[in-house]
């Protein structure tokens, strides 16, 4: 798994357990609804430090807690 796609599925999974949609993440989030389908949808390859920060205040979490998660120890190696 890379990178996107570790956070595409951790983002995901927080809105399941948190009960809320992609739309209303958005919302409290800040981030526009075209920045996060990208992200969701694989559009953008390289979500910014800026943009998981934001989706993290708005879901109340620490950056720590949202990379404290079993998917990021999977990540396939970046450098070959």
């Amino acid at each position: 798994m890379d990178l996107r796609s570790a956070i595409k599925e951790r983002i995901l999974g927080l809105c399941t357990e948190r009960n809320i949609t992609i739309n209303k993440l958005c919302i409290i989030s800040g981030i526009t609804q075209s920045t996060v389908n990208n992200i969701i949808n694989s559009g953008s390859n390289n979500p910014t430090v800026s943009t998981v920060k934001k989706l993290c205040d708005g879901m109340d979490i620490t950056l720590a807690e949202f990379f404290d998660s079993p998917i990021f120890n999977e990540l396939d190696q970046e450098i070959h």
